[in-house]
């Protein structure tokens, strides 16, 4: 049986605890837009562009030599990945509980204390998973990314064209939303050969939906003045525009102590099928200089998050320690319309 802190509070154990509770959360909207990759090097490169109108091949004589197509219409982003880093030490009074319950050797005391510590420690790699999505989202909702903290100031534009930002005022009740919807559509079919028959909203703009007279009339007929309900608003956009929507009220708590939606109030995304790009992760200095050496102890986790704990003598502590290079890319920018409902 282990017999000190630094035997029980390990990056391997904490990763072991993360992974095991991490199987109940539900997965955030972005994992699934965003999907999980691993790179080396801190230089990211995507071309974007690449899934709209298909060329035709061109004709070949036979034994010739084959014509070289030009990249035409195909953008290449290259931007440099950012680096996150935070650590933590055991709480004073746990730290001691875990060396008073080590002397009995019950082992049921000593599981309650590790399982405190490990919550504790855990938190790091909630707040990784969430810059991880306030990321993405800021992405689909401003096409920009923002972060400055800590004396760092990380600043991307990943250049959406102005067409696919759209304005329109739907808190009125007779607010064309349907139309709305189908002229964007259109737009993106257009342009990119691919139409959006996915949306994200949250709980507050979904709100306009179910006091929309058009929506009503369209749904009721006759009956206009009775309420219509979720379910009603979205059986009937299935159905006229072939679109679904999600309704994305998670949220965070940013570098500032501010709460925020991930997705803001009254901001309209249209997005198609699949995925829109990767979550990219690179590779941290902790994974590539520590996990060979004695220093210290390194285990990784979702896909690229290093988890560093380094033993402390004086006091006696172990230091954890979270750490990432994480940039998300964006292939299908030119399939999306990002809409300010606000109507200001």
């Amino acid at each position: 049986m282990a017999k000190s802190i630094f035997d029980l509070v390990s990056a391997n154990e904490i990763v072991a605890y993360w992974n095991v509770r991490n199987q109940d959360q539900s997965n955030y909207l972005g994992e699934e837009l965003f999907p999980a990759d691993k790179k080396l090097g801190l230089d990211l490169k995507w071309l974007h562009g690449a899934k709209g109108l298909p060329v035709v091949l061109k004709p070949s004589a036979y034994d010739a030599v084959s014509l070289k197509r030009d990249r035409i219409g195909f953008k290449q982003t290259i931007a440099s990945m950012p680096f996150f880093k935070e650590s933590m030490y055991i709480d004073e009074e746990l730290r001691q509980q875990l060396n008073m319950v080590l002397e009995t050797g019950n082992q049921a005391y000593i599981d309650s204390i590790l399982n405190q510590i490990f919550d504790d420690n855990i938190q790091l790699l909630i707040g990784a998973r969430a810059q991880r999505e306030r990321m993405r989202m800021s992405l689909i909702t401003t096409g920009t990314i923002s972060i400055s903290a800590n004396g760092q100031n990380y600043e991307y534009d990943y250049g959406i064209a102005d067409k696919q930002k759209k304005e329109s005022n739907w808190t009125l009740a007779n607010a064309d939303i349907v139309g709305d919807i189908r002229k964007w559509q259109k737009q993106i079919q257009q342009d990119t050969g691919v139409k959006p028959t996915r949306m994200i909203i949250n709980s507050k703009t979904e709100s306009y939906f179910l006091k929309n007279t058009d929506l009503k009339n369209a749904i009721w007929g006759n009956n206009a003045a009775a309420p219509i309900l979720e379910t009603n608003v979205r059986q009937y956009l299935l159905t006229a525009l072939g679109i679904t929507y999600a309704v994305y009220d998670d949220m965070f708590i940013n570098e500032a102590g501010e709460q925020k939606n991930f997705i803001p109030d009254n901001t309209v995304v249209l997005l198609p099928q699949g995925s829109l790009g990767k979550s990219w992760f690179g590779t941290t200095p902790e994974e590539s200089d520590l996990m060979s050496g004695t220093a210290a102890n390194v285990a990784i986790t979702d896909v690229g998050v290093a988890v560093t704990t380094v033993k402390k003598t004086d006091p006696v502590n172990v230091d954890t320690k979270a750490s990432m290079i994480f940039l998300p890319s964006f292939e299908g920018i030119e399939q999306i319309i990002i809409a300010d409902v606000s109507g200001t």
